[in-house]
């Protein structure tokens, strides 16, 4: 930026990779120290890079150097003395200056500075939502007129006015997020990015993360092995096995980049270790203060919501620039104000809450907008249950649910291991900052007249939302979700019926359309030489997994309860069903093991099977033969219950058509049962040792008993333990040998990890715009395709071009992994894309399958060879969709994999917003049908070529615009593109 930054730059570029920080800028005043935070220039990049504090957040601390430090410090004191100057001219120019305040403390001297929100003087700040409050501190405190701009603080401060005119602001999260499936995706970027800048003949250290980068490894254990006292360690050795040139990659990352802290795999679900432990809450960097935020590579970023951080999910695209240091650009949003009151009645659980709480949202429509949670109600939630809440806001469509901080936060800050002089920072701030939450009634004693006392209620300040939704807890009831969304919520009570219902119902998100005659059919089987038999309904997959549940005690000893119950009236799973349980973190096996719950859910089958994200995503692993052939030969619909918040259909395991999302106790209920076809209230669940009929409200437990074994069981010495150790690693990462080079060596015959060809032919001067000439339609859906159908996750079809890639290459179909472990390798994943085998695409006239018609010839082909065959003979090809397109996983491949497949633009009905971003990041058009048309009011069958006029000169663009496509058949329609910022 500056002659200055330059030449600090050229001096020190061998010593930034020491990351040292030299004692002359660690002692700058706090006024320079909060410049260094808030400039585009080079130099603050390389400052902050050099700064990592020693504490358990120092991401990966490298004192290596190729010369002594002295001499290094001693060559760079005339320049460090120079930049303190010019930080102090920073300082002065900051154009916030004025509102920047010491926060004391108690017992003397200061926390730090924070910029001050109250010290702006402006009354409509006490309006605002507690979550655009956080938006207005990072507009604040990052302002420096050209990438944030006094114009965008004041849009913020102005957000009732200005949110429902959709204006564009700029926000500068504080971290990033990464799990494995994605972040090896985003490590590949980085790693190809420099490589592009050391081809381009310009400095490859600039690419790198200058914000803290936290990346669990949590999404590739699978269910292989279960009902063992083994699982875990089996599990992770297969794990290792197969993915361990993924975990070498990831390990070089977190040397080669700094700021960059790995989690090794076996430590938990990444969204259950940022709640306990990598969750700030709030930042102190060299003497500023500010909140903690972050964007995430997973959409369930947003379970950290429930502890008062803003966080959200986006798109490795977006992620990798808010890493490299760009403000994200997004549109000022409305709040929906969500009032909750009451008290959840006995024996309902979070899970249910959640799943009411998604159908009302759902239904109220809250794409794009914030959920705040505020009311009576919020006291009688434990933060468990609102990051349970927060966790699904991609399910309900918001992008987030935002529970601000108050005094249950801070008890959990304690629980969690957090320290009691975090803790104060944490509340001292936040309440000098207007960012804290007092629900506790304000009681004012008035001595009236002579001897009367009254007690007199002050009513909570109601912020101003863009709209409201009330929800009494007491209204509550326990329920499930399913079959195949997760929003589609079935009342316990209701479930027979509706499930009676699906079997009738046409094919669609709520039926199967299985014939009457055969609804009752029994497949019968021999299961390891024991009879066995099968139902439509009847139960092969149980698992409680996930990070929605995993991560509240009340849910995972309320299983624990019910196991025991069960186990005690002589009640077993039956053997055929496939049981897991995968905690969130080690600290759930610490509890479960403290009140003597874990020997109960063993009996029932629920061994722990590892520590990470398996069934929700897929990784299910293989069912036993004999329950797949019954399956498979008798045309049965097989159901799957887990505790997760993701059913769609194919996802879970090929071979269950019918999942639901439920409770972890209900899961076990339904695995003891074996069917999702029981009334709990009328019909029993089964036999027990005296003969007697066994219902579902004998093995359910109170309220109270949960509460009990919470309160006895759940201590802070567990939360310290487990996370002192977590990043000293597990015998098999710390064997890893990694190469210490800052380029990557890509190793050609790699399966895993492949170098993609995004700047192979990069020049310095863009390419400029362009439309689409006379496309071919590659797909044509309705409604509803999620990223997992666009790029599934799971696993690898034995006959699809993906599978014959691998075969190719040597690689046997037991070591195929999963489409989620292979997103390191561009050749694979094209070949993954729309390879999903529950595929609607009309072009196939009502056959299922990842397949499409090759329109010039009429043949029948996968799609990625039909695409290819486009490409060869230099087609675009573009894809038509209904509503919701690109709804689920936040998922980049989703986005990649039809770039690479030569796709132009999607004309869809209307777009899930990180889907939408992630096709714009790629350069595939995204245009929305005008209301009230679609392909098929349009008369549009995709065996038309597609021609989309959009202008030539970007500054001819504007977000939203309408643009015109025509076919070759003398149809012309209008479409608005979905550009939404600048």
């Amino acid at each position: 930026s500056s002659s200055a930054a330059s030449s600090f730059l050229r001096a020190a570029s061998s010593y930034t990779r020491t990351r040292f920080f030299p004692s002359s800028l660690r002692n700058l005043n706090p006024a320079s120290s909060s410049a260094l935070n808030n400039q585009r220039s080079t130099a603050s990049v390389v400052v902050r890079s050099f700064h990592s504090s020693a504490s358990r957040w120092c991401h990966r601390l490298d004192w290596r150097s190729p010369f002594s430090l002295r001499a290094q410090i001693r060559a760079l004191n005339p320049v460090i003395e120079r930049f303190q100057k010019q930080f102090a001219t920073m300082a002065a120019e900051h154009p916030f200056k004025e509102v920047l305040t010491s926060l004391p403390k108690l017992g003397g001297g200061e926390f730090g500075k924070f910029y001050s929100l109250p010290a702006l003087n402006d009354p409509r700040i006490d309006k605002l939502p507690y979550s655009i409050r956080i938006l207005l501190e990072s507009a604040v405190r990052n302002c420096d007129n050209f990438q944030v701009k006094k114009e965008d603080v004041e849009k913020i401060i102005d957000w009732e006015n200005t949110s429902p005119k959709q204006v564009e602001i700029p926000f500068k999260p504080a971290r990033v997020l990464l799990q494995d499936f994605t972040g090896v995706p985003a490590v590949v970027d980085l790693a190809c990015m420099r490589d592009a800048m050391n081809k381009l003949g310009s400095d490859t250290s600039k690419i790198n993360p200058l914000v803290p980068v936290d990346l669990v490894i949590d999404h590739s254990v699978q269910v292989d092995v279960t009902r063992s006292e083994n699982a875990v360690q089996e599990n992770m050795e297969l794990e290792f096995r197969r993915n361990k040139e993924r975990f070498s990659f990831l390990k070089w990352g977190s040397t080669a980049f700094h700021n960059m802290l790995v989690v090794p795999p076996g430590s938990g679900i990444v969204h259950q270790v940022n709640l306990e432990y990598l969750g700030r809450v709030v930042f102190n960097t060299n003497g500023t203060l500010y909140p903690d935020s972050v964007v995430g590579t997973d959409s369930h970023t947003t379970m950290i919501d429930g502890l008062g951080v803003a966080g959200w999910g986006v798109g490795g695209i977006e992620a990798e620039a808010a890493m490299l240091g760009q403000p994200m650009s997004m549109v000022l949003p409305g709040v929906v104000g969500f009032k909750l009151s009451g008290k959840l009645r006995n024996g309902v659980t979070a899970t249910d809450l959640v799943l009411t709480v998604t159908q009302m949202l759902r239904k109220h429509g809250v794409v794009g907008k914030f959920v705040e949670f505020y009311g009576d109600g919020m006291g009688e939630l434990s933060l468990a249950d609102r990051a349970t809440i927060a966790n699904m806001s991609p399910e309900y469509g918001a992008t987030m649910g935002f529970f601000p901080v108050d005094h249950v936060t801070l008890q959990y800050l304690r629980l969690t291991g957090r320290s009691d002089e975090t803790v104060a920072m944490i509340e001292s701030y936040l309440r000098a900052n207007k960012m804290f939450v007092d629900y506790k009634e304000a009681r004012i004693f008035l001595l009236f007249f002579q001897f009367y006392l009254l007690s007199y209620k002050l009513p909570q300040q109601e912020r101003v939302y863009s709209s409201y939704l009330e929800l009494n807890l007491a209204e509550v009831e326990p329920c499930v979700s399913g079959p195949k969304r997760p929003h589609d919520r079935v009342p316990l009570k209701e479930m027979k019926a509706d499930w009676n219902s699906c079997l009738n119902n046409k094919v669609g998100f709520k039926g199967f359309a299985v014939p009457k005659e055969a609804q009752e059919k029994v497949a019968k089987f021999s299961f390891h030489g024991k009879p066995a038999e099968l139902k439509h309904g009847s139960v092969v997959i149980t698992a409680i997994t996930s990070c929605t549940n995993t991560s509240n005690p009340s849910v995972m000893l309320g299983a624990g309860l019910v196991a025991k119950k069960a186990c005690e009236l002589g009640l077993l799973v039956k053997p055929w069903i496939k049981t897991s349980l995968a905690p969130g973190s080690g600290v759930v096996t610490k509890y479960l093991l403290q009140c003597g719950l874990q020997e109960y859910l063993n009996k029932q089958g629920f061994h722990i099977v590892g520590y990470g994200c398996t069934t929700c995503i897929g990784n299910s692993g293989e069912l036993d033969e004999s329950v797949a052939s019954a399956i498979s030969e008798n045309d049965i619909i097989a159901a799957a219950v887990l505790s997760g918040n993701r059913n769609f259909e194919g996802r879970v395991h090929a071979l269950t058509r019918a999942n639901y999302l439920a409770s972890p106790p209900l899961v076990v209920a339904y695995a003891l049962a074996g069917t999702v076809d029981i009334d709990f209230d009328k019909e029993p669940i089964g036999t027990g040792k005296d003969g007697k009929s066994i219902f579902f409200k004998d093995i359910w437990p109170s309220s109270e008993e949960v509460a009990e074994a919470v309160q006895s069981s759940v201590l802070p010495d567990m939360f310290r333990s487990t996370y002192q150790a977590i990043t000293k690693g597990n015998p098999m990462w710390n064997q890893l040998q990694v190469p210490s080079s800052t380029l990557y060596t890509w190793d050609p015959n790699s399966t895993y990890i492949h170098e993609p060809p995004y700047f192979k032919n990069m020049t310095m001067e863009p390419p400029g715009v362009h439309g689409v000439k006379d496309a071919y339609c590659l797909l044509n859906f309705g409604d509803s395709i999620t990223t997992d159908h666009i790029s599934p996750a799971g696993s690898i079809h034995k006959d699809s071009p993906a599978a014959k890639f691998l075969l190719d290459r040597g690689v046997e179909r037991k070591d195929f992994n999963s489409y989620g472990s292979r997103r390191g390798n561009d050749e694979v994943m094209a070949r993954g894309t729309f390879a999903n085998i529950r595929l609607v695409n009309k072009l196939l006239n009502g056959e299922v399958g990842p397949k499409t018609i090759h329109v010039p010839t009429g043949e029948k082909l996968y799609v990625f060879d039909a695409a290819m065959r486009y490409k060869d003979a230099g087609h675009d090809t573009i894809v038509l969709a209904g509503a919701e397109y690109g709804s689920g996983s936040s998922r980049d491949w989703a986005a990649k994999g039809p770039m690479l497949l030569g796709v132009k633009a999607v004309i869809a009905k209307s777009f899930e917003r990180i889907h939408r971003s992630n096709l714009v990041g790629m350069g595939i058009i995204p245009l929305c049908f005008k209301s009230g048309e679609d392909a098929d009011t349009l008369g549009l069958t995709g065996h038309e070529r597609y021609t989309i006029d959009l202008p030539n000169k970007i500054s001819d663009i504007r977000p939203g615009q309408d643009v015109t496509v025509s076919t070759n058949n003398g149809k012309s329609f209008t479409c608005a593109v979905r550009f939404d910022t600048e």
